[in-house]
């Protein structure tokens, strides 16, 4: 398995570096870790699918507490899969439980619950949210990853280099107005952007392979 340096840990925990260290329920400082690093790809995940704000907060909880529920044997071993794909089978199980449930209380006062037909369409929706959420999971994963290397970049590049780059590449700005903006020539800002961008789409790519 291979693992980032220091660095990368600190941006966004590795599988082998966070979840040896999650077996044990008083590692607190662990545990809000993989909260802090994960609760909002699991949370936006469960309100594209169709909780509300509450369900998907609860969504983010009851798969917490099912990733607890598996640390105190668990040995991560790649060849079983992937990272990414482990969290996504478990925040399915949560986020496909609401949505039945929720289908369960609004259907159940026109129909028998314990109906074979009612039953049958129930396994028909869980199979369609299944694809679905194999879909949303995929997209809000990529964003995570983006989201979290534009940030390690920001702290490790000179402030006006990425100010540069986040007003050019990332806000669209024309290049002439944000040379006005900031007071540099329109050759610094493509500049920026080149070896800003080179390191971005570095980053991108090893997190890829570190936390896919």
């Amino acid at each position: 398995m291979r693992t980032g340096s220091r660095g990368d840990e600190d941006f966004l925990p590795t599988r082998q570096s966070l979840l040896s260290r999650l077996r044990s329920w008083d590692a607190q400082d662990s545990w809000r870790e993989f909260f802090e690093t994960y609760w909002r790809l699991i949370f936006d995940t469960a309100s594209k699918a169709g909780l509300d704000e509450a369900s998907a907060q609860d969504g983010v909880q009851e798969t917490i507490i099912a990733v607890a529920k598996q640390m105190p044997g668990f040995r991560y071993d790649r060849t079983q899969g992937t990272f990414k794909g482990w969290l996504l089978q478990i925040t399915k199980r949560r986020i496909a439980d609401a949505l039945r449930k929720r289908y369960r209380d609004r259907e159940g006062r026109r129909a028998d619950p314990d109906d074979p037909a009612v039953e049958a369409e129930i396994a028909g929706l869980s199979d369609a949210q299944d694809r679905e959420l194999d879909g949303l999971w995929e997209k809000e994963w990529q964003s995570h990853l983006r989201a979290g290397a534009i940030e390690r970049l920001k702290q490790r590049v000179k402030p006006e280099q990425f100010q540069m780059f986040d007003l050019y590449v990332l806000q669209g700005w024309p290049v002439a107005k944000v040379a006005e903006a900031l007071g540099v020539s329109r050759m610094q800002v493509y500049l920026a952007r080149h070896r800003l961008g080179s390191r971005l789409r570095k980053d991108l790519e090893r997190l890829s392979t570190q936390l896919s």
